[in-house]
Formats: structure tokens, C-alpha cells, sequence
């Protein structure tokens, strides 16, 4: 079954591999909260493609036609086998499945299809040692370039009784960036009912040397920096309960302290940077690489 995403759709990556299968599993629980069609997306892999198969490409590159049969078919078993998870993992609720083959690069591809999805997933790696190097790119390359939201799905997920209640956490800084990402934070809380921590960081510089009076005494300017950023969105979602997070400074680190008792990080693609600010740039990548739960980095169509 092949059908084209739409302005509804949530596309998610698939390439056989244990992280793959992770993202599928996500991406399915997603649309179901959502209520809106999943698309399956395979890029068939190709000598074709020479050294460096994960740039980003403006056209499909030709399939030599005695390897067309045996690839034709891999890859429509890995659609296969996609779409049995999504059916096994349904609980009863299972959500509308529209599935894309194709022959071209894995960014482009993805990225093209990210234009007219709300969110895009990916697994972190890939299945064997070449793939690993391709989805890793894929991943890093839709987070740099997708036109919606990009969620990142890790496949060594933290043990927890049940991880559907921990919270969502958020990075906040007051960038725009930021700000898609407290919006997509509380949406997501709200879908799952569950509780948000939304972390402020006063500086992304190591400032381990100023004394802990000194700090004491700058706290309530990022405490109601924080308050501000966060008023509307309270206001919108009063269901989601908040909790507010002041760091002096790394956020990354302190957003995958966090990440540890959550269900879900949301950062922002760059931030504001400067004292002030969150370098989200460099904070997402870092989130992105060292998280173990899933990771959504905010993208604006």
C-alpha cells in the first residue's frame, strides 16, 4: 500500500533494526493519541549511491536493474514486518498505516516527506556496522533539516514499573525555538496525562566557581524569566502540572539528569545563547546523542 503523507501524517523511518522497531512502536502510540495516519518510510539502500550515501540529495539516483528483484523485495519486508509491529502493538486501537518505498537518499527522502508531516521519527542507529553510520546521519540530518518537528527514538530506553506516567521534560530559554518546544511539551503532557518539568538554564558556560550565595542571590531572575515563558502555555493546558527547573548552567546535562525519570525530553533546534540563554544548538545535539528515552527537537514548517 503506497500513499502520499499528508498535512496530517506522522512519517517515521524504518530500516529493520532494533531502533527502527523502536520508532515504529512509538510512532504508532503517537498517531494513535493524535488520531491521525502513521506512514512507514523505506529508502532502499544502493551501491549506486558511492561513498557517502547520507548527504542530502535533490534527486533519486538509478537502481542497477539485476539487483531491482531482491532489493524490491527486502524492502517491502521490512514494510511488512513494520506494519505487523504497529498491528501487535495496537491494544485494540489501531491507527490508519500508509507505507512509502523508495529508491534515493534517506535525508532528502525523509526531509521532502517532513514538508507536509507534523512530526517525523527516526531511530538513533541503524542495524549492522554501515547502517549504523547511515541512520546515525539520517537522524542528525533531519534534526538539522526537516521541516516539522523531528522525534529521535533510542533503543536503550531506562527500566521503570511503568514509564507512561513520568513526566515530559522540557528545555526553556525564550527563543522561538524554545518556545515551539514548551508548546509541543505541554501538548504532549496533556495527550498523556502526565506531569512537565520545564527546565530554565542560567548559563550554558561551566561557572562551577561562583560561590553558592552568589547564585542564591541571581535566583529570581531566571525563576521569573521562567514564570513569564511559561504563563500562556499553564493557562492553555491547565490539566498539565508543572514543575519548574533552575540550573546555573550546562543544560544538556542537566536535561539528561532529568531525562533519566522521564518519558520524554523536548528541546529546541538553536537558542538564544549568550549569558542568558540556552545554546540549543549544541544542547540538542548533545540531548539528542547521550539520551536514552525519546527525544523531540522542535522544528517550525
Amino acid at each position: 500500500m503506497v500513499s502520499r503523507a499528508t498535512s496530517l501524517d506522522i512519517i517515521v523511518g524504518v530500516d529493520g533494526s532494533s531502533t527502527s522497531d523502536s520508532a515504529v512502536r512509538w510512532a504508532a502510540h503517537e498517531a494513535r493519541m493524535r488520531k491521525v495516519p502513521l506512514v512507514l518510510v523505506h529508502v532502499v539502500v544502493t551501491p549506486a549511491w558511492g561513498p557517502a550515501p547520507w548527504l542530502l540529495s535533490t534527486a533519486p539516483l538509478p537502481l542497477p536493474a539485476e539487483e531491482d528483484r531482491a532489493l524490491d523485495e527486502s524492502g517491502r519486508k521490512i514494510i511488512a514486518d513494520a506494519i505487523k509491529i504497529v498491528e501487535d502493538n495496537s491494544h485494540g486501537a489501531l491507527p490508519q498505516i500508509k507505507s512509502e518505498l523508495f529508491y534515493s537518499v534517506p535525508v532528502s527522502t525523509l526531509v521532502d516527506l517532513s514538508k507536509k508531516a507534523q512530526l517525523a521519527v527516526v531511530g538513533s542507529r541503524g542495524q549492522h556496522a554501515l547502517h549504523r553510520l547511515l541512520l546515525g546521519s539520517v537522524s542528525t540530518g533531519l534534526v538539522h533539516h526537516a521541516h516539522c518537528p523531528v522525534a529521535v527514538i533510542h533503543d536503550e530506553i531506562p527500566s521503570a514499573p511503568d514509564r507512561s506516567k513520568l513526566p515530559v521534560v522540557v528545555g526553556v530559554d525564550g527563543s522561538p525555538a524554545s518556545e515551539l518546544a514548551t508548546e509541543i511539551a505541554f501538548d504532549e503532557a496533556s495527550r498523556r496525562g502526565v506531569d512537565l518539568v520545564a527546565l530554565h538554564a542560567w548559563s550554558d558556560a561551566d561557572v562551577s566557581g561562583v560561590s553558592s550565595i552568589e547564585w542564591s542571590a541571581q535566583q529570581a531572575i531566571p525563576q521569573e524569566t521562567l514564570a513569564e515563558r511559561l504563563a500562556g502555555w499553564r493557562e492553555r493546558y491547565p490539566d498539565v502540572v508543572v514543575h519548574p527547573r533552575i540550573a546555573w548552567d550546562k543544560p544538556a546535562r542537566h536535561l539528561l539528569d532529568e531525562s533519566e525519570s522521564a518519558q520524554l525530553v523536548v528541546v529546541g533546534s538553536h537558542g538564544r545563547g549568550g549569558f542568558t540563554g540556552m545554546l540549543l544548538g549544541s544542547v540538542s545535539t548533545a540531548v539528542v546523542q547521550a539520551a536514552r528515552v525519546p527525544v523531540i527537537v522542535a522544528r517550525r514548517h
